[in-house]
């Protein structure tokens, strides 16, 4: 179908979008989250929505309260996982449930502002595949969290032949033909704007400022935020292997001209003393070349092992009844 052709079936039949929002411990944030969503999409009359929560294994009440939001609304659908998967996972388990004509995924924590909604759509129907939120700035956020993130997008653009826009989060519009592609990608350890930057297809940005958040604390842990960038630093590039190769050479090579050093100074130098310090110090460096090394091919080995045994990625434990998934 050529974009012309989609265009046109965009606007001569009902748009419908489905949103997934991930929760995990949102309990004091969700109702209002809520509330300005559907304040949000109210106002857009020409498209029909259903709300995908999926509960992350909360440890909290946001079970519950996701529960009372669904029973009051017939647009709100909510997913639970068995346990808590991790937050790419979540998004992952709503985008393959997802039924719409378009999926918008956003965070519960209002950090990623409803009110971009409607001009997501807009570009969408005028032809855009992809629709990216772009964080230039968040409120309230410490210089070490601001300044790690920008080392981060330089670290995984400097290495990565896919590149990411930095502020590009999760918070972004899917047509049918790159939710497709993306639900095709099996891959375990997943980090998913990469993913959806390495698909291709249109894609547009729109710039926004992050609030605070309304309630609660972040739940992205600096651990969390390292497991992510090495997610995406080693499932998008192969280049540490590279440069591991590359660095071996230049160790070797230097190696090799002390040791040309070394036997030019026996002959040239009666009373050569024998260098304890230097021995210890090439052994030192040597040794700690080879455990990094040793350390960067254990990450790739490791996702090869999880890879290979093929478990699932989320598990359901909750599923709306057949009955009660429509679109109003």
């Amino acid at each position: 179908m050529s974009d012309v052709e989609r265009i046109e079936t965009r606007l001569d039949t009902e748009a419908t979008v489905s949103i997934v929002v991930p929760c995990y411990n949102e309990e004091e944030v969700i109702g209002t989250f809520h509330q300005r969503l559907v304040s949000e999409i109210s106002r857009i009359s020409d498209v029909s929505f259903d709300i995908l929560f999926v509960d992350d294994g909360s440890s909290d009440e946001t079970l519950s309260a996701l529960e009372a939001i669904e029973a009051t609304d017939g647009r709100a659908k909510v997913y639970s996982l068995s346990r808590n998967f991790g937050h790419q996972a979540a998004l992952t388990a709503g985008l393959s449930v997802a039924t719409g004509n378009a999926v918008i995924c956003m965070d519960a924590d209002l950090q990623h502002p409803p009110s971009l909604i409607g001009r997501m759509i807009e570009s969408w129907k005028a032809g855009c595949d992809i629709v990216w939120a772009v964080r230039k700035d968040t409120e309230g956020v410490s210089f070490v969290k601001t300044g790690s993130s920008r080392l981060f997008y330089r670290l995984i653009n400097a290495i990565s032949d896919t590149p990411i826009i930095p502020g590009a989060a999760d918070f972004y519009l899917l047509g049918q033909a790159p939710l497709q592609a993306l639900r095709s990608m099996p891959e375990r350890h997943r980090f998913l704007r990469g993913m959806i930057s390495w698909i291709g297809f249109r894609q547009e940005f729109i710039d926004y400022t992050a609030q605070s958040r309304n309630a609660g604390t972040s739940k992205y842990t600096y651990r969390k935020m390292i497991d992510l960038a090495l997610d995406a630093v080693f499932s998008f590039s192969p280049r540490p292997i590279r440069l591991i190769s590359k660095a071996g050479v230049v160790v070797a090579a230097l190696g090799g001209a002390y040791l040309l050093y070394v036997i030019a100074m026996l002959f040239l130098s009666p009373r050569v003393v024998p260098g304890w310090a230097s021995m210890v110090g090439v052994v030192c460096v040597l040794g700690g070349f080879q455990l990094i090394a040793t350390g960067i091919i254990g990450e790739y080995l490791a996702r090869v092992f999880e890879e290979a045994k093929g478990r699932p990625l989320y598990i359901f434990k909750r599923k709306p009844e057949p009955e009660e998934r429509h679109t109003s």
